[in-house]
């Protein structure tokens, strides 16, 4: 069993963070988002993953090398344009081989990883095994048509779904996928579509089974599916208190606060986690918040919200919320006279001001 991992794309709904990173190194609860997914196929017993990358991307290798550190050997597949997740599979196959495989869409998140999709895929025999999720607004998604327990269709993003249950990004193929992608059109939109391909080995009487989560997942495909994912794994967080808490400080709930970080005179309500080298003083920081390596919050409020590395907040007057702030951002009280407000705002940006 192999891996194939998706970490390319543009991320245009996660603009103007994506205009400078790839979406998958924006951290979740201070990890990589792509290091969920290695970590999921490494904890199944995985030992190759194919990571597929945008043209000319050296982010993603620079920050995962040769997946070592995963117990992983990561092989970096270029995709040169955007033509759909059949086409990601059909420029794989030289990777994969004969071999069966997991392809999982590097920004999904879900608890509990990997290893039931696999174990159910062998134990049914299946030459493709999806993985479903009943979900309020299945036309986002593949949609499957389920009737007695078995799958009889499969339809892209339809106006009317036939069901709640989107196809999430994770499924688990023999090499047959091989033929049904080779056999596909691209679709109106220029895209050779999975749904298709599914549809392809339903329509040959190849054997079509599922899964359903039963616990939570999420397409981290807005800020607000990064900031409800950033929830739901704070949730599972241990305390781990490493930096320094002056005696005026209150910690309550579960706390991760990384070394080197000081926090004085201030208020900490978890689930929180708190990066290396951080500065808070005089401040709350509210549950499910993550803040990165190198931030500094002064006499200022944040709750639920992501902060990269390096950001600072000094002497915000309003409680900052439901926020994604990228590195090395600065929030300041002006001290000009008359008070006013000044903004340096790059393309696609969104604030809320009173």
């Amino acid at each position: 069993m192999k891996a194939l991992i998706t970490a390319g794309g543009h991320g245009t709904r996660l603009r103007p963070i994506t205009y400078t990173q790839n979406k998958h190194l924006i951290p979740i609860a201070n990890k990589l988002m792509l290091a969920y997914a290695l970590e999921y196929a490494s904890d199944a017993g995985i030992n190759e993953a194919g990571v597929i990358i945008n043209k000319g991307d050296k982010s993603i290798a620079d920050a995962f090398g040769d997946g070592d550190s995963f117990g992983l050997k990561i092989e970096y597949i270029e995709q040169l344009e955007p033509l759909g997740l059949a086409h990601v599979v059909k420029i794989a196959e030289p990777f994969i081989g004969s071999d069966s495989f997991i392809f999982y869409l590097g920004d999904n998140i879900l608890v509990g990883g990997i290893q039931k999709f696999i174990d159910d895929f062998t134990t049914n025999k299946s030459n493709c095994h999806l993985v479903l999720s009943k979900v309020p607004d299945p036309n986002r998604f593949g949609v499957a048509d389920v009737q007695d327990g078995k799958i009889i269709g499969i339809e892209e993003k339809p106006d009317n779904p036939k069901s709640e249950l989107a196809v999430t990004g994770i499924y688990v193929y023999d090499n047959h996928i091989f033929e049904a992608v080779n056999n596909i059109k691209p679709s109106a939109r220029g895209e050779l579509e999975i749904s298709d391909a599914h549809q392809y080995l339903l329509n040959k009487g190849y054997s079509v089974t599922y899964s359903e989560i039963t616990g939570w997942w999420k397409d981290t495909g807005k800020p607000s599916d990064l900031l409800e994912a950033n929830r739901l794994v704070l949730d599972n967080i241990k305390d781990e208190r490493k930096g320094e808490i002056d005696a005026h400080s209150t910690i309550s709930g579960r706390v991760v606060i990384g070394k080197g970080s000081q926090v004085m005179n201030s208020n900490i309500r978890g689930p929180v986690i708190i990066g290396e080298n951080v500065t808070i003083d005089g401040a709350y920081v509210g549950p499910y918040t993550a803040i990165g390596d190198g931030c500094t919050i002064i006499s200022s409020e944040i709750e639920y919200s992501i902060l990269m590395n390096d950001c600072s907040i000094n002497n915000i007057s309003r409680r900052i919320e439901a926020s994604l702030l990228g590195s090395d951002v600065e929030l300041l009280r002006s001290k000009s006279k008359p008070f006013t407000h000044r903004f340096i705002i790059g393309d696609q940006s969104r604030i809320e001001i009173d």
